[in-house]
């Protein structure tokens, strides 16, 4: 891992006080992104989109901007041993990085689709448009959703309307056109997911961001997730109390989304 400006061996312990800001309150932004090919400026790492993403809030909260050179310094130095990074900044401006594997079975989940539950209104996140460090309505969802036998949890609001999963943003397929919750639903304003929006209006190919209402819900053919992380990941059932929704993860409409990735950013 490193945190401010050096490089620390995972066994050695983390030298942050206990005063720390984000350790007391979970006081930190961050954004966690994808090293394609080795390249932190390679079209798909997005790395320029994840730095303002992480300027956004800094901004918006007041707090101090890092030595930015460091953060890609570090970043730089991690990965040549990871390929999925985390940048986290705490309000004095200091970075820490963090790096991890792509999950084991992320090929599998891409093609064959995976599960998930719906989870009740209050397991939504504290300030949606920001990613703060503060992710534990998140994390309990997603433990709630393993524990339904799971892996993916879909967040919701008062009005019963779908918002996000805990990683990532909605997609789904009705009618020849693609559909994802609008920003002003009260969702994080995904690096992939504006990509994608602007990726399918090139190719032609209609979205449109609506509220999730259960009367768009249940005209859906296809639904998936999109994060930076594990691109594109289809539900195949999707738990919601006493009901089991099934849906096609090998529905041809999916390649819309897919050819973001594959035709490289």
């Amino acid at each position: 891992q490193w945190y401010n400006g050096q490089k620390i061996a995972q066994d050695q312990a983390l030298p942050i006080s206990f005063n720390n800001l984000g350790l007391k309150f979970g006081a930190t932004v961050f954004t966690t992104l994808r090293v394609y090919r080795h390249s932190l400026d390679h079209p798909l790492t997005q790395w320029f989109a994840h730095c303002d993403r992480l300027k956004n809030s800094l901004y918006q909260f007041n707090w101090q901007e890092p030595n930015w050179a460091q953060v890609r310094q570090g970043a730089e130095t991690l990965k040549a041993i990871y390929p999925v990074l985390r940048v986290t900044i705490f309000p004095d401006g200091q970075e820490w990085i963090t790096g991890r594997e792509l999950p084991p079975d992320l090929s599998d989940r891409q093609q064959k689709g995976t599960t998930a539950w719906v989870a009740p209104a209050h397991y939504q996140r504290s300030l949606p448009t920001h990613k703060t460090g503060n992710y534990l309505a998140c994390w309990l969802a997603l433990q709630e959703a393993q524990r339904q036998g799971a892996t993916a949890a879909i967040l919701t609001n008062l009005d019963d309307s779908w918002l996000e999963t805990s990683t990532g943003n909605l997609w789904g397929w009705q009618a020849g056109c693609w559909w994802t919750p609008p920003l002003a639903a009260g969702i994080l304003p995904g690096i992939v997911r504006s990509r994608l929006v602007k990726h399918l209006q090139t190719c032609q190919i209609p979205v449109q961001e609506t509220p999730w209402t259960p009367e768009l819900r249940k005209r859906f053919t296809a639904i998936a997730y999109s994060n930076s992380v594990t691109e594109i990941i289809p539900l195949r059932t999707i738990l919601m109390r006493e009901t089991r929704l099934e849906y096609n993860p090998c529905h041809s409409a999916l390649a819309d989304l897919r050819s973001l990735f594959e035709q490289g950013g």
